[in-house]
């Protein structure tokens, strides 16, 4: 009875000491073959093939081959040319500048004196008026506007501005002296009277 309480001891014993002699027959090829100065291993290549008892008892696993990341880049990648499919999820950029429409200069005419220049189908009319009291340029547009660009008075004689932008008068004063410019729209056309009162 207490014979038959030991078998499967003895039998994981005898399994155990079976285990531990093929790992030993297997490694020591190995360990022969180390170097003793240098603690290193031999190459792979010099070791003696494997029994069939040791490769079933053992396996030996290579070491692991180190690995090293590359050092990122720091230039950035070429861009992408113009022939390159865009992404699906961006709409594709024109290489082309805006185009810019140009612009056409208004064309410059004479009239009466006048330089008239036409735009968008509207005409300006600039004319510049010499009197002896002094000189005033009065810009009038088709649209039956008027209006005073610059008035330069001559010695002694000082400007005097009354009327609207439909309806203007330019006065050059000086004591017992005036000269009057008068500008206004009139029949489709610039209208301007120039007169003298005193002297």
């Amino acid at each position: 009875m207490r014979s038959s309480r030991w078998v499967p001891v003895a039998g994981w014993c005898l399994a155990t000491a079976t285990s531990i002699v093929l790992s030993s027959v297997a490694l020591t090829p190995v360990l022969s073959a180390a170097r003793a100065e240098s603690g290193e291993l031999p190459d792979i290549s010099q070791l003696p093939a494997p029994t069939p008892a040791a490769v079933t008892g053992t396996s030996v696993t290579p070491p692991a081959k180190s690995t090293t990341r590359p050092a990122p880049s720091r230039t950035r990648p070429a861009p992408a040319s113009s022939s390159a499919s865009p992404e699906p999820d961006r709409p594709a950029r024109s290489s082309e500048p805006p185009r810019v429409t140009p612009t056409t200069k208004p064309a410059t005419t004479t009239e009466d004196g006048w330089t008239v220049t036409t735009s968008d189908g509207v005409k300006t009319y600039l004319k510049s008026f010499v009197t002896g009291g002094g000189t005033a340029v009065i810009r009038m547009t088709s649209k039956g506007t008027v209006a005073l660009v610059t008035a330069t008075p001559a010695d002694g004689f000082q400007v005097v501005k009354q009327g609207s932008d439909v309806n203007l008068a330019v006065y050059f004063n000086a004591p017992n002296h005036s000269f009057i410019v008068h500008a206004q729209w009139f029949n489709d056309a610039p209208l301007v009277e120039v007169s003298e009162i005193g002297g």
